[in-house]
């Protein structure tokens, strides 16, 4: 089971490949977005000025519980995925906010590491975030 509330608020994370799009930059920030519950930024270190906004899925996709494989926990430190956090990238599409399921990123909140995995499961690009009926 993924953990429940994410620990690495506020962490220099380093990833063990660049993120896809942002070679050869590995070391980023992240940072909780005041009065916004779930919501993160993750921004480089080395001055390029990039930013992706993640969210905390339990809080926005609580039914999302991808599938990490051994030697990708392995690869940050963990044993379990109960020592890990996740999170997605979140964007605008269209006007509305979108999740990106399908490239979690997934963290060691205790050594900081992190990667941006490629699942094979059957989930979305862009899944849209709704909101429930009042």
């Amino acid at each position: 089971m993924i953990s429940a509330l994410p620990t690495a608020r506020d962490a220099r994370l380093t990833f063990t490949a660049p993120p896809p799009g942002f070679a050869p930059l590995t070391d980023f920030d992240l940072a909780a977005v005041d009065g916004a519950q779930g919501l993160y930024t993750l921004r480089d270190t080395a001055g390029a000025d990039l930013r992706l906004f993640l969210l905390d899925p339990t809080y926005y996709v609580p039914e999302y519980l991808p599938a990490v494989a051994d030697e990708d926990l392995a690869a940050l430190g963990a044993s379990s995925v109960g020592e890990v956090d996740v999170y997605v990238v979140a964007n605008i599409s269209d006007g509305a906010p979108v999740v990106n399921l399908l490239a979690p990123i997934v963290v060691n909140p205790v050594s900081g590491s992190a990667t941006q995995l490629i699942l094979e499961d059957d989930w979305p690009l862009q899944a849209e975030l709704v909101t429930e009926a009042a």
